[in-house]
């Protein structure tokens, strides 16, 4: 049964796949040297200031991450930001997982995975997905966070 929210009650779930965790220390001159924990506190902060609930949720499973996809079917997710990271070129089952749950998201990604190798150019998610932010670095996901908070104020 879903859960029950305030009236007007936003609420934002970020998804963070494979080897997101090594942000800052991997790969800088293609991810950048932001860590994952300082995108996670910037988009708490923009969040806070529109009064909207951000979770956010990191794994290197496939498996936990279809798991917390599933749990947004009731527990109030609004609107789902996800960095599948390799996982965009590889699940099905991400893809299903969110075609299930009905709610929208945009795909993120740091590097343009448009100017990358080739098996990087194929998304299993651009096509659900209300749009895609790729190649704009950590910025990336706060764009995609103001598009969610103002679709989801009916302005977007």
């Amino acid at each position: 049964m879903p859960k029950t929210k305030a009236p007007g009650a936003k609420s934002v779930l970020v998804l963070h796949g494979p080897n997101l965790n090594l942000l800052g220390t991997r790969e800088p001159e293609v991810y950048g040297t932001v860590t994952l924990d300082e995108i996670d506190r910037r988009l708490a902060k923009m969040a806070k200031k529109t009064g909207a609930k951000l979770a956010t949720f990191q794994s290197n499973s496939e498996a936990e991450l279809i798991g917390r996809i599933q749990k947004a079917r009731a527990d109030g997710t609004d609107f789902i930001i996800i960095n599948p990271a390799a996982f965009t070129h590889t699940s099905v089952a991400l893809r299903d997982a969110l075609a299930a749950i009905s709610v929208p998201f945009v795909e993120v990604h740091l590097s343009n995975i448009f100017a990358r190798e080739a098996f990087r150019r194929e998304s299993f998610f651009s096509d659900l997905a209300v749009g895609v932010v790729s190649g704009l670095g950590a910025k990336g996901y706060e764009l995609a966070l103001e598009y969610a908070l103002d679709r989801m104020a009916g302005e977007g």
